[in-house]
């Protein structure tokens, strides 16, 4: 059970002149290892028993690439696309408001989340200063880096990641100019990934949006894809390439595959399906447990959420230090200990991993848990 639950209800008044009440969560699941961290979403169907298994995903992740923060989540019940930006700032800023005593550099930091971004950063900051009385940069991560934000930080969940695949092709024996490889997604982190990929020399065969997919078995220009979609809003068409609907994607011929859009992609339906040596989850909880338990009995390496996209709550743990120090780094500084501490747990998973004969997410959880839990008895909780 998570150490600590809010619910909130705040009034707005709308661009109408109406005032409208609306529902915010903020769960503290666990801060003995430090401050609570965790997303802020902004969703119509946000549930708290929804909040309380986020917060204790990202509890399991900050112990997991062993960064002294403990785990939370929180967000408002609203369709931010039926608000104006006046009204969302007013949900934003009310929301800040109504949890304010519970926030802090110290006690729990919020960061972006699904239809959140910088600019929401920056309103929480600005409300929270007010409130305060004082500059506190650090009591929210994910900002611009005019505002205290770090430097990488909008792709630090992809790069991190690929930090983390390019370890596990190692133990595969697998050669980055024989590979391909497919990423469903192409939002931030999807489109960042198979963008890293391609400048590294990677072949990407096969990407999606939600409106579907293409493939193109000689590799695809991911620059020309990603120019493509800002001009037409989809992939889908591109020239040279055949469509794909995103399920064909999962199941498509290639060495690795990279789940980077919607939870429970791979289930029991199509994992038997599935032809990658690797599956790398860039989304949350992209595989179900039927899905999972097919993949180790074939053999193929699953690389879980909680260590793969840890890459965005590493280089916000960055930008607190930087805040709390005033200091601010150069991006190599930042990317140099992003894949110092991404590669360190993939390694320290992998063995655990190894030792125990036993799939990589059970290993990954066993040792989240295990620090956690060393914590709670060291403080005499337990």
């Amino acid at each position: 059970m998570p150490r600590r639950a809010f619910i909130v209800h705040f009034p707005v008044r709308l661009d109408s002149g109406k005032i409208k009440m609306f529902v915010g969560y903020r769960v503290h699941y666990n801060d003995a290892r430090g401050p609570a961290k965790g997303g802020i979403r902004f969703h119509p169907e946000l549930t708290l028993d929804h909040v309380k298994d986020l917060s204790f995903l990202m509890a399991l992740k900050c112990a997991v690439v062993n960064i002294p923060f403990g785990g939370s989540k929180g967000g408002v019940v609203v369709n931010p696309k039926e608000l104006s930006r006046n009204e969302l700032e007013h949900v934003t800023r009310g929301y800040v408001r109504a949890i304010a005593s519970y926030i802090g550099p110290f006690v729990d930091i919020p960061a972006p989340d699904v239809y959140t971004d910088e600019k929401i950063m920056v309103w929480i900051l600005d409300e929270y200063e007010r409130i305060k009385g004082k500059h506190e940069f650090a009591v929210v991560t994910g900002k611009p880096v005019e505002l205290g934000g770090s430097k990488a930080r909008s792709y630090s969940t992809s790069l991190g990641g690929i930090y983390v695949l390019e370890e596990a092709m190692k133990r595969k024996g697998m050669d980055k100019f024989e590979v391909s490889i497919a990423v469903q997604g192409f939002g931030n982190v999807g489109e960042n990934a198979a963008r890293i990929l391609h400048e590294k020399g990677y072949k990407v065969v096969a990407v999606s949006d939600s409106k579907g997919g293409i493939i193109d078995k000689s590799g695809l220009d991911i620059k020309a894809v990603m120019e493509f979609k800002d001009k037409t809003g989809s992939v889908v068409n591109f020239s040279n390439a055949t469509n794909i609907t995103n399920e064909e994607l999962l199941t498509c011929e290639c060495d690795i595959l990279i789940p980077a859009a919607l939870s429970d992609q791979l289930n029991k339906d199509n994992a038997n399906d599935v032809k990658a040596r690797v599956v790398m989850e860039l989304a949350n909880a992209p595989t179900t447990k039927e899905a999972d338990d097919i993949f180790f009995q074939k053999e193929i390496m699953l690389i879980p959420d909680a260590l793969a996209n840890a890459g965005g709550v590493v280089v916000s743990y960055f930008e607190w230090i930087q805040n709390l120090n005033n200091d601010y780094w150069e991006e190599d500084k930042v990317l140099e200990r992003l894949k110092k501490t991404m590669i360190t747990a993939f390694n320290e998973v992998h063995s655990l991993c190894d030792e125990k004969s036993c799939r990589m997410r059970k290993s990954a959880y066993q040792l989240a848990l295990k620090r956690i839990l060393h914590a709670e008895r060291m403080r005499g909780n337990l």
